[in-house]
């Protein structure tokens, strides 16, 4: 910002230099010449004073011509040349001065019937007092141009400093520090907007504190309801019946399941920090489409699980299976047919990064339009549910680096692209094929 201040400013000022300096210019040099035109002037309108004085009454010249008076008007380097009228001669001519002038600057004055005078002087001096003027005029534009440049310098640091530490505060607040800060300068408008950021950091602060403890509250209430449901499949894991107690193993791994999902979410409300691990992406997603398939099948649909297990993505287990299960819970709600989640490895293109895609799709009707630029928003629902679970989705992936994106609205789906684990970890398999990100 200080820059494109600087580059205004300084544009403005070398223009108006330009289109003040350069007629300034120009008129010093007329200006000179006219000076001295105007002195060359004065001098013949002296002489021909003089010269008219010496006419008798018949209007001519009796005699010789006195040019003493005219030789003092005439400069050291100069030449006169008097034409005047005689008694013997309506033409005399008398040349005062230097024999011949090299470059001269004339002038002439038309007597009538008293003759003329024709005066030259070098132009030398002229052309030197000339380029003085002008070099004086461009030291003023230069010197002015350099006060534009120093004031345009001041005027940038004193306007882009201060927005640069209001951004820098804003950046600060938006990363979670909300420590306020009391620098001012004195600027009212800037002061205005770090006065509201004051008002901002205290009321998101505030905020995050409620929903903090409130987070904290619910999923202590979470734990304890779910304990409880745990004791009661514990008792009946003990069951004479076999599948009463294969069931209640099953139900039990649920509840295990959801306990960690609710402690993996209560430490993502409390630090955005993502510590992400090198996780085979199929194998994370096996428990997933298993908690899953049952309900697909009593429908008489299926849900499949493809990919190689060797590719492997930066990212937290929990938050995988978690966006993923919204995900499948979406296509097994609204969706249609079988459903599909899919695993493959896009290679990178150019500057591009290599990324993990995992596709959720179904053979439904898809998204609706009108609907598609809004289902990520967050209390937004096409369908009468709470609008939550996409944001929510949406939100986990991003908490790793990763985004999720509709690739296709008819029918849907859904792709979430998670960066490529590095190191060890990391199997590319042979047979993986090489796949482009679809637009």
């Amino acid at each position: 910002m200080r820059r494109r201040i600087l580059q205004s400013i300084l544009g403005v000022v070398i223009l108006t230099a330009l289109l003040l300096g350069a007629p300034l210019i120009y008129t010093a040099w007329l200006w000179v010449e006219d000076v001295s035109r105007s002195d060359l002037r004065v001098r013949l309108d002296r002489m021909a004073t003089e010269v008219i004085a010496q006419e008798g009454a018949s209007g001519v010249v009796d005699g010789a011509l006195d040019t003493d008076a005219l030789r003092v008007l005439t400069p050291n380097d100069g030449r006169l040349v008097i034409v005047y009228p005689t008694v013997s001669d309506g033409a005399t001519r008398v040349d005062i001065g230097e024999t011949t002038v090299k470059n001269p600057l004339v002038e002439s004055l038309a007597m009538g019937s008293s003759g003329s005078l024709r005066l030259e002087v070098p132009s030398e001096k002229l052309r030197t007092q000339q380029k003085q003027a002008v070099a004086a005029v461009g030291i003023l534009v230069l010197l002015a141009m350099t006060t534009g440049a120093v004031v345009a310098v001041v005027t940038a640091r004193r306007l882009a400093d201060p927005l640069q530490d209001v951004a820098d505060r804003a950046a600060r607040l938006a990363e979670g520090d909300f420590r306020p800060d009391p620098r001012r300068h004195a600027i009212p408008e800037l002061d205005r907007v770090s006065d509201v950021l004051d008002a901002a950091t205290v009321e998101i602060a505030g905020r995050l504190q409620r929903e903090r403890t409130l987070v904290a509250d619910v999923s202590h209430q979470l734990r304890s309801r779910l304990t409880a449901v745990r004791l009661r499949l514990d008792e009946l894991s003990v069951h004479e019946d076999p599948d009463v107690v294969n069931e209640a193993e099953e139900a039990m791994a649920q509840v295990d399941r959801l306990t960690d999902g609710i402690d993996e979410l209560v430490r993502s409300s409390r630090s955005s920090s993502s510590a992400t691990k090198s996780v085979s992406v199929v194998g994370e997603l096996e428990s997933v489409t298993r908690d899953w398939r049952p309900q697909f099948e009593d429908d008489g649909r299926k849900l499949l699980l493809s990919g190689d297990r060797g590719v492997r993505a930066s990212t937290t287990g929990s938050r995988l299976r978690e966006a993923v299960s919204v995900l499948v819970d979406n296509a097994y709600a609204h969706g249609g047919g079988n459903a599909a989640v899919s695993v493959r490895l896009i290679e990178g293109a150019g500057q591009r990064e290599p990324m993990v895609c995992v596709e959720v799709t179904d053979e439904g009707e898809g998204v609706d339009n009108n609907l598609a630029p809004h289902i990520f928003d967050r209390g937004f629902s096409g369908a009468g549910s709470t609008g939550v679970g996409l944001a929510l989705a949406r939100a986990l992936i991003e908490m790793d680096g990763g985004r999720l994106e509709l690739q296709r609205r008819k029918p849907a789906l859904f792709a979430v692209f998670l960066p490529v684990a590095t190191g060890r970890g990391q199997e590319r398999p042979p047979d993986v094929s090489v796949l482009r990100e679809p637009r």
